[in-house]
């Protein structure tokens, strides 16, 4: 839950003052919007990353016709603007870095490991749906490339199974995005051309997904650090969450990693980032070895 106006011991009238557009960032409001955004979405930004939020921060604040950082802080704070504006901020804060078959053994993975076995398991019990979540979907490259190849590899083998895959996001913009289907040429520079031609057409707006891929995933807005919207997402058999952890200081790291083990059905595998482990934050995990990667399964 988005939590009502935060205490800080280090704010006082003297610093509440107004400052032009151009003003920097002071170390005092750094910290009180760094504590802020960490208790919204466990995000953290480093003392090196002031810079960023602090050129974010601005943008914002001057779109909205606001004159410094103080005064944007209490118009998110405000109980009647605060609340529509909090979804903009999230948007600001967040980097949107992905593309297609980006991160590709950990489809090699699903594709040739991971899907067979859930399915013959499945199959046993008389099951015959498989739920993949893409925890951090940005605007959607990474859900749709996963229902591609399913589409491509997987349905023709197995034509009895349902596939539903879910994407999520803090982002809004990245969410209306994803839902479009519509991208530019940096999305697609390292798609295979027989995917690019085969899934998509140039329109005027850009690469146009193929409604049937489309019809495969649905999107939503999603706090990973929510515990209230983390109960709705349950009984996954495999989420992808990569580069995402490494936004988070270690104890938000724990909460949303456990929130991320609580979605997962037993048997269901999880993926992180490259530069992520789960070292010293869960040992609730099996390490499993693929060719180039790894997942985290739920045992």
């Amino acid at each position: 839950m988005i939590p009502s106006q935060p205490s800080f011991n280090t704010v006082t009238p003297e610093t509440i003052v107004g400052s032009s557009s151009h003003a920097a960032l002071t170390q005092n409001y750094f910290e009180i919007w760094r504590k802020f955004i960490y208790n919204s979405t466990g995000i953290y930004f480093q003392d090196n990353k002031k810079y960023l939020l602090e050129s974010r921060l601005r943008k914002r604040y001057a779109f909205l016709g606001l004159k410094s950082f103080e005064e944007y802080y209490h118009f998110v704070n405000n109980s009647n603007s605060g609340s529509a504006e909090l979804k903009y901020l999230f948007e600001a804060i967040t980097i949107n870095e992905t593309f297609f078959f980006r991160n590709q053994p950990q489809f090699d993975a699903l594709i040739s490991s991971i899907l067979p076995e859930l399915i013959e398991a499945k199959d046993k019990i008389g099951k015959n749906k498989i739920r993949i979540w893409s925890a951090a979907s940005s605007t959607g490259e990474e859900a749709y490339t996963i229902s591609m190849l399913i589409s491509e590899l997987i349905k023709p083998k197995f034509p009895k199974f349902d596939f539903e895959i879910v994407g999520t996001d803090i982002s809004t913009g990245a969410v209306e995005t994803a839902k479009k289907g519509i991208y530019k040429e940096y999305s697609i520079r390292n798609m295979p051309v027989y995917y690019l031609k085969k899934y998509f057409k140039l329109g005027p707006s850009g690469y146009e997904l193929d409604p049937k891929i489309k019809s495969m995933a649905s999107f939503k807005l999603l706090n990973l650090y929510d515990d209230f919207s983390m109960r709705t997402m349950i009984n996954f058999d495999v989420i992808f969450c990569a580069n995402v952890l490494i936004y988070f200081d270690q104890n938000s790291k724990i909460k949303v990693v456990n929130h991320l083990y609580n979605s997962l059905l037993k048997g269901g595998h999880l993926f992180i980032g490259y530069s992520e482990t789960l070292h010293g934050i869960s040992k609730a995990f099996k390490l499993v070895s693929f060719p180039k990667t790894v997942s985290y399964k739920r045992e």
